[in-house]
């Protein structure tokens, strides 16, 4: 069923659903292995995941990158090419792009000024997928971490989850001022608006990309407990670890190996424009999802953003 034998190059593999898909796309049979190229902060995890996949037959390289700031990006997009034109990797078939962070202080900014969220969820992707669609050896893959935040249901409501409030997106990229923390509500209203930038992102991305190239999303499902939440207060964490064992909840144990597959199998192999992939099957986004002069801006946007952190260094 495999259909991608190449190099996949994922990004956040250290922790949770990251973690998980890169020892499930090791852990295929031989012929269908890929060569794993893993990018993200180096250290101990890094170095004990990449450890996990070697054992289990893989071929990996680790690539030291901070998504906050765009200058490693750019060097971690050169360090792929490198490998690729060397030999020492195959050619990259699939490009997943799983990292992500929320923080409950919008006031903090990356390295290159814009707010953390934002800059780390969407705009270092833009990067990265920027600098290697030309790389990609098709027909090819890019998978997109995705969530249904974006809009508000009744158990969002309950939970007190905010749905996105979308602007521009250079006013979405500026961190917020002043002496106080706007918490929780705000952070929650950044990370929505990054996954709908995502969404936004994909659909225009395809138009980009040509055929040879695939966009999808992914949502793995909630996942509470998980790093992603670990900006959270002390309380809020403790509720979530419980109600990660509710079952039925998405854990990385159930979602990694379903965004392992949509980077290789035939199954998903159909998939593009942006399709949005939930848990494991295709759904609809809804219509504020879709509009081509908001993707359209967004994609001018994020190169003058781009720019500008280039321009500084």
């Amino acid at each position: 069923m495999t259909t991608i034998t190449g190099s996949v190059l994922i990004t956040g593999p250290t922790r949770g659903l990251g973690r998980a898909a890169v020892l499930a796309m090791a852990a295929r049979p031989a012929g269908e292995r890929p060569d794993l190229l893993l990018v993200g902060r180096s250290g101990a995890a890094m170095a004990e995941v990449a450890a996990e996949a070697r054992a289990r037959g893989a071929v990996v390289h680790e690539i030291g990158c901070d998504l906050a700031h765009l200058a490693d990006v750019r060097a971690a997009a050169s360090t792929v090419r490198n490998l690729i034109a060397t030999g020492q990797v195959r050619e990259m078939r699939a490009l997943v792009a799983n990292a992500g962070t929320m923080t409950t202080d919008t006031r903090l900014a990356s390295a290159d000024g814009y707010e953390l969220t934002f800059a780390v969820n969407y705009l270092a992707h833009a990067q990265l997928i920027g600098d290697l669609l030309g790389t990609l050896t098709g027909p090819a893959r890019i998978v997109l971490l995705g969530s249904n935040t974006y809009r508000a249901n009744v158990w969002r409501r309950l939970l007190h989850v905010p749905e996105a409030r979308w602007a521009d997106p250079i006013a979405i990229a500026r961190p917020d001022t002043g002496d106080v923390n706007p918490g929780m509500g705000a952070g929650g209203i950044a990370y929505s608006n990054a996954k709908l930038a995502i969404l936004y992102y994909a659909h225009e991305l395809q138009r980009h990309a040509g055929d040879d190239v695939r966009v999808s999303v992914f949502e793995p499902g909630w996942m509470p407990g998980t790093a992603l939440g670990r900006g959270a207060p002390p309380a809020a964490q403790a509720v979530m670890r419980g109600i990660a064992r509710i079952p039925g909840v998405a854990t990385p144990e159930r979602s990694g190996p379903v965004l392992a597959a949509m980077a290789l199998d035939a199954e998903w192999a159909h998939l593009r424009d942006g399709a949005f992939v939930v848990r494991d099957e295709v759904r609809e986004v809804f219509p504020v999802a879709r509009d081509r002069d908001r993707e359209s801006r967004l994609w001018a946007a994020t190169a003058e953003l781009l720019e500008r952190a280039a321009a500084v260094g």
